[in-house]
């Protein structure tokens, strides 16, 4: 497939945090994989490559999900009215447990693959569950799709309900190893990262065992952290010796740093209560953050203190959290970002200014696409992910400028309405 292209229209990308750059009627070149950089006019040597011509439509990097549940799509939008731990007992949980049976998750998996294809998203780390076939078939399906993902087969042996937690920890692990061993060199774009549940289902065995694993083979790690406040107040009756929730993580060599200080990506979701003794270890280790707001409003978690970890200088990029997030597109991940933000500063601290919907926009793409390395950008050297967005239908009496348009099609969630197209790593999708 050729991946030395040229693609004109009005492209926009984050030139910092807090700008949007825009370039009319401009020219972005993909060689190999790789931006070459946005051109008002196109250089010579490039005149010969293959040409699309999007006219007025926007050229956006393709958005990051750093966290997603895939198992729990099927009832997406439902019992949001529910508690996280009640939610995870009377939903998550009985749905997880219905991937032991692999047509099913086949069926399942299928659908979200297939939606997750379709969005903005181009670009995510997806939680599987704990059931080692299941997660390989899911695997299998993204391979397929062209999406760039990490996923992981969950890890939990404690604290779960009969059918789905493991039977120990040595088993576990085992599975785990076992998983990585069948999976090892068998995709170009699917990677597997390794995925304890959170503290409270994992045994203090397990999360060493886990630790263990991820030095022998040089992975990242994606968990849950500080989400609710009696979830922390759970993690340190089962864990007194740790310092924090993210330090039960540390000890085991799981949270950004192994235990000679080198350090391997990591992402924690939702980070909604988070000390600032935990901040600290974060921004030391190197952790990202994955901003939930979907989740954390539906599920009466709190507001994340965005503001606070982007001006302590953290790592922090957007997720969806389907299906305590009830929508996998990130449009709407960015509104929300904003919207809670707002709320944040009027409820909560008004010495913390709300974001922007210039830094919502960096999060979902550059913020987060650091996870998976020089992405979330069309600036020259970024691997090429791009969607193109056609917000014709969205008539306006004024002529608007890009940002606007951009923000409009985000606050009305266009992305579910359907993307003109869609590219990732050079490769058109659609």
């Amino acid at each position: 497939m050729n991946d030395n292209f040229v693609l004109k229209g009005i492209v926009c990308y984050s030139r910092s945090q807090t700008e949007i750059a825009v370039f009319p009627d401009s020219y972005v070149v993909c060689e190999k994989g790789i931006s070459r950089g946005v051109y008002r006019t196109l250089p010579e040597g490039y005149q010969t490559l293959p040409l699309t011509d999007y006219g007025d439509k926007l050229i956006l990097p393709g958005l990051v999900d750093l966290h997603t549940h895939a198992p729990q799509y099927p009832f997406r939008g439902t019992g949001m009215d529910l508690e996280l731990v009640e939610w995870l007992q009377s939903r998550a949980f009985p749905e997880e447990a219905r991937y032991s049976n692999l047509d099913y998750a086949r069926t399942a998996y299928r659908q979200f693959v297939e939606r997750l294809t379709r969005s903005a998203t181009t670009r995510a780390c997806v939680f599987a569950t704990r059931h080692r076939e299941a997660t390989e078939l899911l695997m299998d399906l993204l391979e397929d799709s062209g999406l760039t993902t990490f996923v992981g087969k969950v890890n939990m042996d404690r604290n779960a309900p009969e059918d789905l937690q493991e039977e120990s920890a040595q088993v576990s692990a085992r599975e785990t190893r076992l998983w990585l061993e069948e999976t090892e060199g068998r995709y170009r774009r699917t990677r597997p990262i390794l995925t304890p549940r959170f503290i409270p289902s994992c045994t203090e065995e397990l999360l060493e065992s886990l630790g263990d694993i991820r030095q022998e083979r040089g992975l990242p790690v994606q968990s849950h952290l500080s989400e609710n406040p009696e979830e922390i107040r759970w993690v340190k009756e089962l864990c007194p010796q740790a310092e924090f929730y993210g330090d039960a993580y540390d000890r085991r060599g799981l949270f950004g740093r192994d235990p000679s200080g080198r350090p391997f990506p990591t992402i924690m979701a939702h980070c909604v209560w988070s000390s600032p003794e935990e901040v600290v270890r974060m921004k030391e280790n190197g952790v990202f953050v994955a901003h939930c707001p979907a989740s954390n409003t539906n599920l009466s978690s709190g507001i994340a203190p965005v503001r606070t970890y982007l001006d302590a200088g953290l790592r922090v990029g957007l997720g969806s959290d389907v299906a305590g997030g009830h929508t996998e597109s990130l449009f709407r991940a960015m509104t929300d970002a904003v919207q809670v933000s707002k709320l944040y500063w009027r409820l909560v601290d008004q010495t913390v200014k709300p974001i922007t919907f210039a830094e919502a926009f960096y999060l979902a793409t550059k913020g987060g696409g650091a996870f998976f390395g020089n992405v979330g950008s069309l600036e020259e050297g970024y691997e090429f992910d791009a969607i193109v967005l056609d917000d014709s239908s969205l008539s306006h009496p004024q002529a608007l400028t890009a940002p606007q348009r951009l923000e409009q099609a985000a606050y009305l969630s266009l992305d579910l309405l359907g993307l003109h197209a869609k590219y990732v790593a050079g490769r058109q999708l659609f």
